[in-house]
């Protein structure tokens, strides 16, 4: 039954059928063959929607367009730039930390690119570094959104796996960091050894001027973070509380949103959730195809014969996130891969929570990697580079990436630990 919905999914997908409807036709088909109930599709579709925890993925994607539009991105660069800007590799540490702080409000790594990534690329390309490495670095920094909370991947992920939002959202901090942390000495090492950057004189009351304007903007990711992860709200209401306060510093503090916006985003943001939700809607009738068919345990034998390390099993599993992240859109890919692989991951001893933050981190570099990253394509639209040179250029940082990857599988503690507090 399972190789019956593959081969419909991935052959409806690769004629450019779209994946949430090539996933439902293959789904739908294959209960029909087998002679089972259509029915389960409509009830499954209904039931794995009807959470209040998935309210939070509009409401996170309607507080990325609402930083856009209300000039909240370009303050936090501007902030970032007077913090660490002066130093060699200077604006590729704003870089870093600009799309770290933004995606502690967004969620979204496409909306990153559109907003930062613009202000970025251009800036650091003016300040004598490499046009290919500027939209690079750009790319790779894009994919903390999906790791850092608020995920929008992550809640997804973790409400499809039955696992606590709120501590799976805290688990994702842990990587984060490492990857932040990896990526600034990566830079650092590069632009010295390269002379990337333009070294600039340092003017304190210019810096305090930026870093004071930038502070209502700052104050979004700060307040969120802190009230979610004190237990003061919960990450639903998070989400509500972004919308409320990016929307209050764009209209009363920035003046840069009217009224008038308001239609054009709520729109925006409508059809972005819709997009990602959709598939989770058909997804789970997929996830009752594999269940009746047994693939988890099938797939739980199949690599338990291999090894019964954990740590090993995190790895093996890592590569098919990683090859499954490459070739097909990630939400998809986590859904799909839930009910397969988390069985066996839990049967040699992985925590769910270990494995859902891993699963996520892993299949995040799927979105800067050809040939269908979402990121590549839209970093290539904005620098300017085109793709083949792009991915060239982000090899390096690929690398980064699977030495962070393979140091999460090997230590748990970096996911469970900022998790604990959420118990």
């Amino acid at each position: 039954m399972s190789l019956i919905l593959l081969t419909i999914f991935l052959g409806l997908a690769f004629l450019g059928v779209p994946l949430a409807v090539a996933l439902g036709l293959g789904a739908a088909a294959t209960l029909w063959y087998h002679d089972l109930p259509l029915s389960m599709v409509t009830q499954s579709m209904a039931t794995s929607i009807n959470s209040f925890l998935l309210i939070a993925v509009p409401l996170f994607v309607l507080a990325g367009h609402i930083m856009e539009r209300g000039g909240l991105s370009e303050r936090i660069f501007s902030a970032a730039e007077a913090c660490v800007g002066r130093f060699r590799g200077g604006l590729g540490h704003v870089n870093i930390l600009s799309s770290f702080v933004f995606g502690g409000i967004s969620g979204s790594s496409v909306a990153d690119i559109a907003s930062i990534g613009r202000i970025t690329i251009g800036a650091m390309t003016a300040r004598n570094y490499p046009r290919p490495y500027s939209a690079a670095l750009t790319l790779i920094t894009s994919t903390l959104a999906t790791l850092v909370p608020p995920s929008i991947l992550m809640i997804v992920a973790a409400a499809a796996a039955g696992q606590s939002v709120g501590q799976a959202l805290a688990g994702g901090l842990g990587p984060g960091i490492l990857l932040v942390v990896a990526l600034l000495v990566y830079n650092a090492v590069v632009s010295k050894a390269k002379g990337y950057g333009t070294l600039l004189p340092f003017d304190p009351w210019a810096n305090l001027k930026a870093i004071a304007r930038a502070l209502p903007s700052l104050g979004a990711p700060v307040i969120i973070l802190t009230a979610m992860f004190t237990g003061i709200v919960t990450p639903t209401e998070a989400a509500a509380l972004a919308v409320l306060y990016t929307l209050g510093v764009g209209f009363l503090v920035h003046r840069e949103i009217a009224l008038a916006d308001l239609p054009e985003l709520l729109i925006g943001a409508g059809r972005t959730a819709g997009t990602v939700l959709l598939i989770l809607m058909v997804a789970s009738t997929a996830t009752y195809v594999f269940t009746i068919d047994m693939l988890p345990s099938k797939a739980s034998s199949s690599i338990m014969a291999l090894t019964t390390d954990p740590r090993l099993v995190l790895l093996l599993m890592g590569l098919i996130f990683l090859a499954v992240g490459m070739l097909m859109d990630i939400v998809a890919a986590a859904l799909m891969l839930i009910p397969i692989l988390m069985p066996a991951a839990i049967q040699v001893g992985v925590d769910p929570l270990h494995f859902i933050v891993f699963m996520v981190a892993a299949l995040a570099m799927g979105l800067a990697t050809p040939p269908v990253g979402t990121c590549l394509f839209a970093t290539a639209q904005v620098s300017g580079v085109p793709i083949e040179r792009l991915a060239l250029a982000a090899a390096p940082f690929y690398l980064v990436n699977i030495v962070v990857l393979t140091l999460i599988a090997f230590v748990p503690q970096v996911v469970l630990w900022p998790a604990q507090f959420l118990t």
